[in-house]
C-alpha cells in the first residue's frame, strides 16, 4: 500500500457568507488570530507526512496563490534588521518549487468536481488526501496524521467523522454504521444531508479524507447528487461493499466550523486563549467585558 504523500485543497469557493470582507480577499487568507485559514490545514498536512500540495481554485484567487510564494524583498528587510523570529515564521510559509499545484474550477459544480479537477495529478494507483480549510481541528497530533496511521492498518477509504446533534444531521454528509472498534468505524452506508429525522446516525463526516484511487475514477461519471451538485459523499458510498472498505474515523480534537462568522469567531477566542503571548490580555477582557455583563455560563 503505497504512502499518503499528496493532499488536495479545494479553495475555489467564493465566501460570500464573509462579504465584504471576500469581496478582495479570498476567505482561505483571513487571519485566524495572525495566521492565513489556509495555513492551519497546511500546517496539518505536514504534520501527517505530506510532501505535495494541490489547491483547487477560481478566479480571483491570485492573493492565495502569492500567499504561498517567496517574498524576497520581505525577507531582506527582516533579515537586515536582526528580526530572525519573524523570518522564521515567514519561511514557514513557503512552498518549494514543485512542491504545488494550482488547478481551476470553472463551475462550482460540488465537492466531488473540485476533486475530480485535481485528478490528473494523482497517479493510478494513489492515495490521496482531501482537506478542507473551513474545517480548522485543534488537536495535540494532527487530525490528518491520525487518520495516516489508522489508514496504514486499513487501507481502502477513510473519513473524519465526529458526533453532531441530531437536529444537525441535515447539513452533514452522514454515516451508517455497521460496527465500531476504538476509533475505527466500518461504515455499510451514507447519505448526503439527510431529511431531517432521517439519519441513520449522528456521526457526520467532516471535511478530511484519505481516498483511494477508484473514487477518482467513480467520480469521472460526475453523477448529480443532493442541492444538484457533485457529491464527494456519493462517490466514496459507491465503494462501500467492494474490496476498499470504507471507515470512518473518529479522531481526538475540537473541530471548528470556520466556514460560518459564529465559527471563525469561536475559533479565534480558542486559539488565541491557547497562545501564551495572548492568553492574559485576552482573558482579562473577557472578564471584564463579556462575564461581567451578564453573558455566556456566567450568568446562568
Amino acid at each position: 500500500m503505497r504512502k499518503v504523500t499528496k493532499a488536495i485543497f479545494p479553495v475555489a469557493g467564493l465566501g460570500t457568507r464573509f462579504l465584504p470582507a471576500t469581496k478582495s480577499v479570498p476567505k482561505e487568507i483571513m487571519t485566524l488570530v495572525d495566521r492565513p485559514l489556509v495555513q492551519y490545514a497546511i500546517d496539518e498536512a505536514r504534520a501527517a507526512g505530506i510532501e505535495e500540495f494541490i489547491f483547487v481554485t477560481s478566479r480571483g484567487k491570485g492573493a492565495l496563490e502569492d500567499y504561498f510564494d517567496y517574498a524576497p524583498q520581505l525577507a531582506a528587510e527582516l533579515e537586515r534588521k536582526g528580526k530572525t523570529k519573524l523570518l522564521e515564521v515567514l519561511k514557514s510559509t513557503n512552498m518549494e518549487s514543485g512542491k504545488v499545484a494550482y488547478v481551476r474550477q470553472h463551475q462550482a459544480l460540488g465537492l466531488g468536481h473540485a476533486v475530480w479537477c485535481a485528478r490528473r495529478l494523482i497517479g493510478a494507483n494513489e492515495p490521496v488526501a482531501v482537506l478542507l480549510p473551513d474545517d480548522v481541528i485543534a488537536s495535540e497530533k494532527s487530525c490528518l496524521q491520525q487518520m495516516v496511521e489508522a489508514y496504514e492498518e486499513t487501507g481502502g477509504h477513510m473519513v473524519a467523522a465526529m458526533e453532531v446533534p441530531e437536529q444537525a444531521t441535515s447539513a452533514y454528509g452522514v454515516l451508517d454504521v455497521e460496527s465500531t472498534q476504538d476509533q475505527l468505524v466500518k461504515v455499510k452506508g451514507m447519505v448526503e444531508k439527510p431529511v431531517a429525522g432521517t439519519a441513520p446516525s449522528n456521526l457526520a463526516v467532516i471535511g478530511r479524507y484519505i481516498l483511494g484511487p477508484q473514487v477518482l475514477d467513480r467520480l469521472n461519471d460526475k453523477k448529480i447528487g443532493a442541492g444538484g451538485e457533485i457529491q464527494l459523499t456519493d462517490a466514496i458510498a459507491a465503494e462501500i461493499g467492494t474490496e476498499n472498505p470504507v471507515h470512518g474515523f473518529c479522531f481526538e480534537g475540537r473541530r471548528f466550523d470556520c466556514g460560518s462568522k459564529a465559527g471563525f469567531l469561536q475559533a479565534t477566542v480558542a486559539f488565541a486563549l491557547d497562545r501564551p503571548d495572548l492568553r492574559d490580555d485576552l482573558q482579562a477582557f473577557l472578564d471584564e467585558n463579556v462575564l461581567s455583563q451578564g453573558y455566556g455560563h456566567a450568568a446562568e
